[in-house]
Parts: structure tokens; sequence; C-alpha cells
């Protein structure tokens, strides 16, 4: 193996110099910099993180467990998380659960599989002492394996724990819903239905509590008839627009994307115009939003500031005294951002 010793040889420097630049430290010359990264390129050389942390007492890893990558809320929350370590000089160690990939969803109720999963993971991370521990939830829920017992700082991103020593980094869904409701009841409507996702989730409650709070902030009754159900996915969306047209609404409030692109399918079926005839309004800022005919207006979720955000409190966490850690806040809420397009047009009623 190739040490940092024959690097500094081979370039006529210092170790500390080689140090200098491996590290990224800025009290190195250009052309010295170049030399020695070009000798660590054609030499192989690899640092031994795992010496120096037993040198240090600390690693500068920190391990990142994600249910699934392939979930569309994962990929920028872990880039987030990654762009801020390698910011603060640390590396990352990745491990994809592929829960999803592996079972759909019938994972969600077996606690039992779940855990045998995650520890098998937790226990390779522990074996190569990686100082804290990010864990990217697949969708928003709590999560009960994580106890206050952990043997590392950990950081939920995107759901929540029932420990009370492990922040959670989620979106604010009841200021977004109710955000998402203001702007609707300002653009002239009133008789506003909404589209859930399934009834006991928990983006679907705080959400539905955002759109309560909007209207009644504005002396608009609530009227639980307006108010459909689905499962997340463009089927239901189709099924229940039918039922919502009928209650003589003028704007429908999809907590998803997907739900909508249903909703826009069974309008264009029946000649209902979508911006003309009723406004329609998403959650997420899915790809497909933008490709709606007309765009769908909706919500941005902040994954990447999640995965960042995340990732600061951890680091936080390692670098603080002990006495210091008493005082973090346990869940930290992310605001969303409108993304105003054409599917909603004023009326004046």
């Amino acid at each position: 193996m190739v040490t940092i010793r024959e690097i500094a040889g081979e370039c006529g420097v210092s170790v500390a110099t080689v140090s200098n630049v491996i590290n990224g430290r800025a009290n190195v010359g250009v052309e010295t910099r170049k030399k020695v990264l070009e000798a660590v390129r054609q030499k192989g050389y690899r640092p031994d993180y795992a010496a120096r942390g037993l040198r240090k007492r600390k690693t500068n890893i920190i391990g990142i467990i994600a249910e699934d990558v392939a979930q569309f809320t994962t990929p920028a929350i872990l880039e987030g998380a990654m762009a801020y370590c390698e910011e603060k000089k640390y590396r990352t160690m990745i491990q994809n659960l592929r829960l999803y990939a592996r079972w759909g969803e019938s994972w969600y109720d077996n606690e039992t599989a779940y855990n045998a999963v995650v520890s098998a993971v937790m226990q390779e991370m522990l074996s190569i002492r990686v100082d804290g521990l990010l864990f990217i939830a697949g969708h928003t829920r709590n999560i009960g394996y994580f106890s206050d017992a952990m043997p590392i700082p950990t950081v939920m991103a995107y759901a929540y724990t029932r420990s009370a020593h492990t922040p959670a980094v989620v979106i604010d869904d009841e200021r977004a819903a109710c955000e998402m409701t203001r702007y609707l009841i300002d653009m002239g409507h009133r008789r506003i239905g909404v589209l859930g996702g399934r009834e006991n989730n928990i983006h679907t409650r705080s959400r539905l509590r955002g759109y309560q709070k909007a209207l009644f902030e504005e002396n608009i009754l609530y009227n639980p008839g307006w108010v459909r159900y689905g499962d997340w996915e463009r089927e239901s969306g189709y099924r229940m627009a039918g039922s919502l047209l009928k209650e003589g609404i003028t704007a429908v409030f999809c907590m998803n994307d997907r739900m909508a692109g249903g909703v826009y399918a069974y309008f264009k079926e029946q000649g209902v115009r979508v911006g003309e005839d009723i406004a329609v309004v998403g959650f997420d800022n899915h790809e497909l939003a933008q490709f709606c005919s007309p765009g769908l207006t909706t919500m941005e979720l902040p994954l990447g500031e999640i995965g960042t955000e995340a990732a600061a409190i951890l680091i936080e966490r390692l670098e603080a005294e002990e006495e210091n850690l008493i005082n973090t806040v346990l869940e930290r809420y992310i605001a969303c951002r409108l993304v105003e397009r054409e599917s909603v047009k004023r009326i004046f009623m």
C-alpha cells in the first residue's frame, strides 16, 4: 500500500504538505498542489481513514442509511446531506436498504423484519467506526427502531422517531397546505374540494389541518363532504374526481401531483377544462407537474434543504460540547415553496 511518506518523497515535499493537500487546506501553492495531486492519482494512494480515526478517536466519516434511493424524495435529500458533509470535510458512507424495490409496500407493518434489516446495516456502520448516522426515510411516519440508547449521534430526515434524543427534519405540511388553500381563496375560490392520500397518513392529516386552518381564518365553513381520500396514485385521483365535481366545487386541492394527474385525465374526458372551468392544484412539484397541460400549480418540497439541515444538525452534535446537546430542537420543520403555473384561474363570485 502506498503511504503518504512515499508521496512526499516522490514530490520532494514534506509529509505535512501532502497532508494539507489531501485534506483540502489552502496553505499550499498552486504548482505544489498540482504535483501532489498528480502523484496521488498515479500512485493510487488512498487515505486510511480507520487508522486516522484510531489516532484522533474519530474518523470524520458520517454514515447515511436510505430506506430506498429510488424513492423520488430521496436523491435530493441525499445530495443536500452529502454536499454539506463535503463542505465540512466529512466523508460519507452510504447504505441503500432497497425496501420498496425488494418488498413494495408489504414491509410497512412488519416491524420485526424491518428492525432486522436496519440492525444489520447499523452493525456494519458501527464496525467501520462512523462518527454519526443520518437516516433518510422513504416516506414520512413514526419509526420505532431508533431508541434513546443509540450508540452514536443520529439524525432522521423525512420522518419522525420515538426517541427523545434523535432530531427529525421534516417538511412543514400544515403550513404549506394552509398557504395553498389561502392562495386558492385569494384567487376567488371558496368551494374548495380536497383529495387526500390515505386517511391515517401523517401527510394527509397535517395537510388537512392546514386546509381547515386557512378556511377558519377566512370565515369559510369546513365541509367534510368536500373531502375524499385516495392512495397517492394517479388512479385514485381519477376515481375520486367525479364525486368531487358533483359537489359543485370550483377548485380541487390534491395532496400530491400523481393524484392531480388522475384528476386532469378525468376532467379531460368529461370536457371540463382545468384552469378555465375548474382549478386544480397539487403538492410535491413532481417532474410531471410542469408537463401537465395546463401546467400544474403545486407546492415544491424542500428536499435538498432537509438533507442539508439534517447533516448540519448531526455535525453540530458531533462537534458540540455535551451540555449543549440538551437544548437541540428535536423536530425541525422546513417550509415548502408555492410554484404557480396555469391550472388556477381567478374567479369573481
